[in-house]
């Protein structure tokens, strides 16, 4: 992957959320922004709009089947679920890859050469096939089979005390219009005495009650998630730390063939842990504040899932997700990429501009990465203009090209494009300046083009915020 990276000591979480919606991502303390146009596979950031979604019919059977286990133990069959893989060290950045399948392949490219006819059984001689054969000339007509003349018995009729036979499109045209006047019966009923309720109304349900739907008061399994913030100050943090870890080495060991070595409890806190956010409250944010997070699903008291989360001023973005592999049919990134977007929905109404729930990066040109456009209605970071395009405009032209200006407005340009070089901001010496003051300083100094590569990827006003360390 050809990507553009930096590592941060410190952020505010107002820089990272301009930063990736500028492309760029993190992975503990590496911050990182691919090079779309030199990528093999370029990764477009998504954005789901967490308050119009709605669940698809796969979300729904993921909620349905999860909600079976906690209410009777149900538990699928196991099948090779993928995990969620947003480490730099995987191939690619995947917000949730769990329980999602590949698309189906187009009717028109699938290989037919090893189709059988339907009448032969891979076990069969093909000579011997029932398919129709052209008849030789010469070939003695096939014997004549015999019928043997038997009378039938005979029958009773019809049967007086049933109604006789219809067709089945006058039952369907009379069932139609019995559901018409069903509803304008209920519309003028509703006209004289207004009661609110869901046949009236004829809403879908929500996310939030597919999510709770089924489950009864006393369920075989209890489920209960957590948020907890990233921070060895904080006490449910530490009490849940050394449980977290393991159930994060398992995971590795188990799903992607991580050594003991490399999924340690040091790579644990680097990857997981560690995290240039800093923790802010401010009076229009969420009740929870701003930074990093684990999210926890307790399962009859042991964590059975964590995903960690990026909770920002416009949206929560997903990190990474990890969890007990006896639990993978129960599809566990899908659920709990729905449970985060109802939990973006329900900081949005603490917070009116979080609205937005970030998945990570979308891979068009690789088939298992196209899932994340599922969760619609969703967005795609143009490259050039740093503009958000819904992703049914998108698919066109990345089915041409995997990269492609995905801006319509041949005008349009960044936004924030470099304009100041000298405003840049830069630590020297523990002390902050601009770069044009750190130039006069340093006189013969060979790194402009460095300095100003760095702030174009960052843009204009971010570089006038972050500190670019120089030795």
């Amino acid at each position: 992957m050809s990507s553009c990276c930096m590592w941060s000591h410190t952020m505010t979480v107002q820089d990272y959320q301009d930063l990736i919606d500028r492309g760029w991502r993190r992975s503990g303390k590496y911050v990182y922004k691919p090079t779309m146009n030199k990528t093999c596979c370029p990764q477009y950031t998504i954005r789901c709009h967490a308050l119009n979604f709605h669940p698809s019919k796969t979300h729904k059977k993921t909620l349905k089947k999860v909600n079976r286990f906690l209410s009777r133990g149900e538990m699928p069959v196991e099948r090779h679920d993928e995990g969620q893989e947003d480490s730099l060290g995987e191939i690619m950045d995947s917000a949730h890859e769990e329980g999602v399948q590949p698309p189906r392949q187009d009717p028109l490219k699938i290989d037919h050469s090893e189709v059988q006819d339907i009448s032969t059984s891979p076990d069969t001689d093909t000579t011997n096939s029932a398919a129709p054969a052209t008849p030789r000339e010469d070939a003695a007509p096939a014997p004549e089979e015999k019928t043997p003349n038997v009378t039938p018995k005979p029958g009773k009729g019809a049967d007086p005390s049933r109604p006789l036979g219809r067709k089945a499109k006058d039952i369907r045209k009379e069932r139609r219009l019995q559901k018409e006047q069903q509803k304008q019966q209920e519309a003028e009923s509703s006209s004289v005495n207004p009661v609110p309720s869901k046949s009236s109304s004829n809403q879908p349900k929500s996310l939030e009650e597919f999510i709770t739907e089924s489950l009864p008061n006393d369920p075989l399994h209890r489920l209960e998630v957590r948020l907890v913030p990233v921070s060895f100050e904080d006490p449910d943090f530490l009490a849940s730390y050394e449980q977290s870890a393991a159930l994060y080495a398992r995971y590795q060991m188990t799903v992607h063939g991580d050594a003991p070595y490399e999924c340690g409890e040091s790579e644990f806190k680097r990857f997981l842990c560690d995290s240039p956010l800093e923790a802010e409250m401010a009076p229009d944010g969420p009740e929870v504040g701003y930074g990093s997070f684990h999210q926890q699903y307790w399962l009859d008291g042991r964590i059975v899932a964590v995903g960690v989360l990026d909770i920002l001023p416009s949206c929560v973005s997903s990190v990474y997700l990890y969890y007990h592999p006896d639990f993978s049919s129960l599809s566990l990134g899908t659920y709990s990429a729905l449970r985060e977007i109802a939990f973006t929905r329900q900081l949005q109404q603490q917070s009116p501009k979080l609205a937005y729930y970030y998945l990570g990066f979308y891979v068009h040109s690789c088939p298992k990465m196209r899932y994340k456009g599922q969760y619609q209605p969703s967005d795609l970071l143009c490259p050039e203009t740093y503009t958000w395009v819904s992703i049914e405009r998108c698919i066109p032209r990345l089915e041409i090209s995997a990269y492609s200006r995905l801006s319509e407005n041949a005008h349009e340009g960044d936004a924030c494009v470099l304009k100041e070089l000298g405003r840049v901001l830069v630590l020297h010496r523990r002390t902050v300046m601009p770069y044009a003051a750190y130039a006069r300083k340093r006189k013969g100094s060979n790194d402009e083009k460095e300095v100003e590569q760095y702030a174009s990827l960052l843009g204009q006003t971010c570089a006038e915020r972050i500190l670019l360390y120089r030795a």
